[in-house]
């Protein structure tokens, strides 16, 4: 089982109400979850997070590097977080595509950390200070083989806080790394954000082999008891550990076959998909009546909220699912709505052509209605009011 501590007093956690900056939160959020590196290269719209976290982190001991470029911010807290530190990196689309390759050397390393991705429109340059959601695909299938993460969605400030410190504590549970899909508006949004104290927030760390001095026999990837997830040994405590991007066996060396690779990646994704019920989380609005479920999240689920409401007042039975966790995809639980008998019709909107629609269709078996754009502007509610009409 992982460790579960409660965070620190101190300035790690401003307790009480705010009115904060999305991307303030999300900083405040990584500092509340014990942040102690961060390693990023400015890139708008998440260049707030940076810009906070250089005064901040300091201030509590951590440390605030800004890298050269997105590749080597992502490389440096990879390595800060098999030196045990938590560890997190911010960027956007651009960034976020140069940051793949080593994304994929996290999974394999199995290095918790976290990427704040908050997105504009795009693709390439794009309108760097305008909204945008068309990184979920990026976010899922961005680096290359077969693995599984775990991706958020904050919707508000609030969120950016609180599912910075669920992702933090995601990363050490399932040794992987962890997204925060924020957007431009959410990112630059400012509300009302409450910060618990520190006895309100619970820490996760990773699960810590014992102390050892000796080293013999020691299998750094070995699992226990049926178990997915490997001890996490950190630098100093007497253990021998070797990391590599290659295939490697239990002991971490490298092991050129067929079958411990097949042994290997598919202990990486199961330690995610055996796990979905524990991972995925979602934000049910007038459901259990709805005719039209409306699919959608982050800033756009504002609107989606709004057009069911307005649906609601005209006599539609509407309802929303939004997508806190976008990754792994609740399959299930569209399935379900998908099989039953009085929903009608399916709607998702989001600011982009029609990526979570494509997933929503082929878990519910359902033709769906997509509500979008390339980017560059919100989706306004009256826009999902009159895709909800038509879906009757």
């Amino acid at each position: 089982m992982a460790e579960i501590t409660k965070a620190k007093e101190g300035k790690r956690v401003l307790a009480g109400a705010h009115f904060m900056l999305g991307d303030h939160a999300c900083a405040e959020g990584a500092m509340a979850a014990g942040l102690n590196f961060f390693g990023g290269y400015p890139i708008t719209p998440s260049t707030e997070i940076a810009e906070h976290l250089a005064v901040r982190l300091p201030e509590v001991g951590g440390a605030f590097v800004q890298m050269e470029d997105e590749m080597s911010s992502m490389a440096s807290i990879i390595g800060a977080s098999v030196a045990g530190a938590r560890s997190m990196t911010a960027t956007s689309g651009p960034g976020f595509s140069l940051m793949m390759e080593n994304i994929g050397l996290a999974v394999m390393m199995e290095a918790p950390c976290v990427v704040v991705d908050v997105q504009r429109g795009s693709p390439s340059t794009g309108l760097p200070t305008m909204v945008g959601q068309s990184d979920v695909m990026q976010a899922k299938w961005g680096s290359h083989g077969d693995y599984e993460i775990v991706a958020y969605s904050p919707s508000s400030p609030q969120e950016c806080f609180d599912l910075t410190v669920k992702a933090f504590n995601t990363a050490d549970r399932y040794r992987v790394p962890v997204f925060i899909m924020a957007d431009e508006i959410v990112g630059h949004m400012t509300e009302r954000v409450v910060i618990p104290t520190p006895d309100e927030i619970s820490i996760v760390r990773c699960k810590r082999p014992p102390a050892n001095t000796g080293s013999n026999g020691f299998k750094p990837f070995a699992t226990e008891n049926g178990g997915l997830v490997p001890a996490f040994p950190f630098p100093g405590e007497g253990h021998r550990v070797h990391f590599t991007s290659l295939t490697h066996d239990e002991r971490g060396y490298p092991a050129m076959d067929a079958d411990t690779h097949d042994r290997l990646v598919r202990r990486l994704c199961d330690k995610i998909l055996k796990n979905v019920n524990h991972i995925i989380e979602l934000d049910e609005y007038l459901l259990d009546d709805a005719s039209v479920v409306v699919v959608s999240f982050g800033s756009t689920a504002r609107s989606a909220r709004h057009a069911v409401n307005l649906a609601r007042n005209k006599g539609v039975k509407a309802g929303l699912l939004r997508l806190v966790t976008l990754w792994p995809f609740p399959d299930e639980k569209l399935a379900k709505l998908g099989k039953s008998k009085h929903v009608k019709a399916f709607v998702a909107a989001e600011v982009n052509l029609g990526q979570v629609a494509r997933e929503v269709e082929r878990a519910t078996k359902r033709p769906v209605i997509k509500v979008g754009n390339a980017g560059g502007r919100a989706i306004e509610p009256e826009v999902i009011l009159e895709a909800i009409a038509h879906a009757r």
